[in-house]
């Protein structure tokens, strides 16, 4: 089931979507002109990009989620935006390459990856594998907005100018994202309606990635790597802030 809570509507342009994977599904902050419009919960990442299309964000749509899958090694994506966050670089996963997502168990999935990586293979990495495949399958099959991939840490970390520390699920950590955010114009309602029931940490997070969407569909973001990588499946990957 799907549910909205409709903010602050602006005629201004761009509108875009920032989006994070969430318990049961997704959660997706659409801005107008740079500021909160609506927020969106839906089980699937397709559905939540249909009822945002619905409610006007057919902008950029940014998402806290791989786009693009490497072949072999370890991708400088993830190499970068664990230096650029700091203190919290373990919150920026090195991705299993794509032989290893595709792969149906862990023990397969490991040998694969070591084999073409050198490295381990973490089960909180490869328990990603559910949600990396749906956005892989998504990206490639549909028609529409551009989709670039952000992780909120490396967005947070641009908005305060500097690596934050703290934790984002601790009261400090939170109560500073929030902060960045509104000083950015992106103020977040009390009051998400139905999506309100989504954890805090992953709204703020879907808000971070939307403010970077943004900064993209504006033409002032910046990439790490620059230019992106592009492995077999032909998808630019890199991390957009």
């Amino acid at each position: 089931m799907t549910g909205q809570a409709a903010g602050v509507r602006a005629d201004d342009e761009p509108r875009v979507l920032g989006v994070d994977a969430c318990k049961g599904g997704w959660v997706g902050v659409a801005l107008r002109a740079g500021h909160f419009d609506r927020a969106f919960f839906a089980p699937t990442i397709r559905a939540l990009a249909e009822e945002a299309s619905t409610g006007g964000a057919r902008g950029v749509i940014g998402i806290d989620m791989a786009v693009g899958l490497a072949d072999a090694g370890i991708r400088q994506a993830d190499r970068l935006a664990r230096a650029r966050v700091g203190r919290l670089a373990s919150s920026v996963f090195l991705l299993p390459v794509r032989a290893a997502v595709e792969a149906p168990g862990f023990a397969e999935a490991s040998v694969l990856h070591r084999r073409l990586t050198g490295a381990g293979l973490s089960l909180q990495a490869y328990g990603l594998r559910v949600k990396l495949l749906e956005v892989d399958s998504w990206v490639r099959s549909r028609p529409g907005p551009r989709v670039v991939e952000v992780h909120p840490e490396v967005a947070f970390a641009t908005l305060r100018g500097r690596p934050l520390t703290l934790n984002k699920r601790a009261w400090g950590g939170m109560t500073l994202r929030r902060r960045l955010l509104a000083e950015a114009g992106i103020e977040l309602p009390d009051d998400l309606g139905e999506v309100g029931r989504v954890g805090i940490d992953d709204v703020l997070d879907a808000a971070a990635v939307a403010w970077t969407a943004h900064r993209v569909a504006t033409g002032r973001a910046q990439c790490l790597p620059d230019p992106p990588e592009r492995f077999s499946d032909g998808l630019d990957a890199a991390v957009w802030f």
